[in-house]
């Protein structure tokens, strides 16, 4: 094959057989009253957009609570999961750089 018509391949660095699909859960009616994890996976500069977020969601009406993983380079720990899967309703994880 020549240049122009070679053949492209993508490759999924996951080694996943078949995706997952997961259904999306239903937004709430309202962010009043919910309480929302801000995760911080601690990119440079996510805490940035984090603060702002939090006075947007505060000013909504939502108690936020703030949670950060210990490295962006792995999962966030199993305990920080659960306690985040405990004490919120809604997540939302910053990334930044």
């Amino acid at each position: 094959m020549s240049d122009t018509t070679a053949a492209r391949y993508v490759l999924d660095p996951t080694g996943e057989r078949e995706v997952a699909e997961r259904r999306r859960l239903a937004r709430p009616a309202s962010i009043a009253g919910q309480h929302v994890a801000l995760l911080d996976i601690s990119k440079p500069r996510g805490d940035v957009f984090l603060d702002r977020l939090e006075s947007r969601l505060t000013d909504a009406g939502a108690t936020v609570h703030r949670y950060a993983k210990p490295t962006f380079t792995k999962p966030a720990p199993v305990d920080l999961r659960h306690e985040i899967s405990v004490q919120c309703t809604l997540v939302i994880e910053a990334l930044a750089d």
